[in-house]
């Protein structure tokens, strides 16, 4: 191969640069040295520039177009390991070979911990030189394409994570979306109480809330309180609507809603967590719920949380046998039922916060959009 065709191939390697602009710095402070490597590069038509010392260098390298440094080791002023690391410093991307008279393999594992790509020694042999820096050349460009291609890589990844987040974010909505109409559903179907899902799931998420439930609770524990009463979506009309006193066999037909709420979402991925508290949401902490009278340890927390917010609703909000009752009253029942009724724990959480505090979500709820 003769030693324009090696030098073509490395030639391949270098990024093309304006006519006539250097693509080679040549230091050396022997400008016998400099001429022979000059005019071997020359000859393979490689462009070449050349400086005596390391500082002259360091000034090419800042206004000239450069691919790669031969320099030499022993210098005046700034020696050649000190011009390396410099060159290492401000041009990471320059292919760097180490030249010096000096055959010593420890010079030569310093100058490559240092950044050297090949460390040649003198007297220099013309093919040498050219398969050195073809290799170095081969090297940098290797590198180069290495890491654009991890910058490109991470701009992929910031692209799709973006991508992934919107699809997310319109999951969310459209699960969102879905619970409000099947809130709204919920409401239609049973329209003694209307708003009673939206202010149970308020009222549980405060509770919740204030009770140090993580993110992932405060979702489950919301979706749970919002569907509690959606199986009365299976109950027929003349039970659920009925305007008089239902009968035993009515009543376990009414009770039933719990269980056909359950068996309905536990089969919808999203909302399987909040289905154990739709199942359990009538259940009482001293046995005297249903559907399997369950006490305190038995019943998920979401659920003792979800009774103390549905009794504070029921109890302020009117009916049609009787008008609604105060904040203060409920306050008190479930001060009466800790520890019976109500777990303990979860009615000092709701007792801690003021009847004030209460009177002003329920009034944000009842005025559309005021409510946080």
């Amino acid at each position: 191969m003769t030693k324009e065709t090696r030098l073509g191939s490395a030639m391949d390697v270098i990024p093309s640069t304006p006519s006539g602009v250097p693509r080679v710095l040549i230091v050396d402070d022997e400008l016998t040295t400099r001429k022979l490597l000059a005019a071997m590069l020359g000859e393979a038509g490689v462009p070449c520039k050349t400086a005596a010392y390391a500082e002259e260098g360091l000034g090419i390298l800042e206004t000239e177009s450069v691919n790669g440094v031969l320099s030499d080791l022993q210098m005046p002023g700034i020696s050649g390991m000190v011009f390396l690391a410099e060159v290492r410093r401000r041009h990471r991307r320059l292919a760097f070979l180490m030249i010096t008279g000096v055959d010593d393999i420890r010079v030569g594992i310093g100058a490559m911990k240092k950044g050297a790509n090949v460390y040649l020694v003198k007297p220099l042999q013309v093919e040498i030189v050219m398969a050195s820096l073809e290799r170095a050349l081969e090297k940098k460009r290797l590198e180069q394409e290495v890491e654009n291609y991890r910058e490109h890589l991470e701009e992929r990844v910031k692209e799709r994570t973006g991508q992934l987040e919107t699809a997310f974010f319109q999951v969310e909505r459209s699960y969102e979306d879905t619970l409000r109409a099947l809130g709204a559903a919920i409401d239609l179907r049973d329209s003694e109480t209307p708003g009673h899902s939206h202010r149970v799931t308020l009222y549980s998420a405060k509770i919740a809330k204030e009770f140090g439930a993580t993110e992932h609770e405060l979702k489950t524990i919301a979706m749970g309180a919002w569907l509690h009463d959606i199986g009365k979506l299976g109950i027929p009309d003349a039970i659920l609507l009925k305007p008089g006193a239902l009968t035993e066999q009515e009543w376990a037909i009414m009770r039933s809603h719990a269980q056909v709420g359950f068996d309905l979402i536990k089969r919808i991925p999203f909302l399987a967590n909040a289905a154990e508290i739709i199942l359990t949401h009538h259940e009482r902490c001293d046995g005297s719920g249903y559907p399997r009278g369950l006490k305190t340890a038995d019943i998920p927390i979401g659920a003792r949380i979800f009774a103390v917010a549905d009794t504070v609703d029921a109890m302020t909000s009117n009916r049609p046998y009787r008008s609604a009752l105060s904040f203060e009253e409920a306050h008190d029942e479930i001060q009466r039922g800790s520890g019976g009724r109500y777990d303990t724990r979860v009615a000092n959480v709701f007792l801690s916060i003021t009847v004030e505090s209460w009177k002003a979500l329920r009034h944000s709820i009842e005025i559309p959009g005021s409510e946080s």
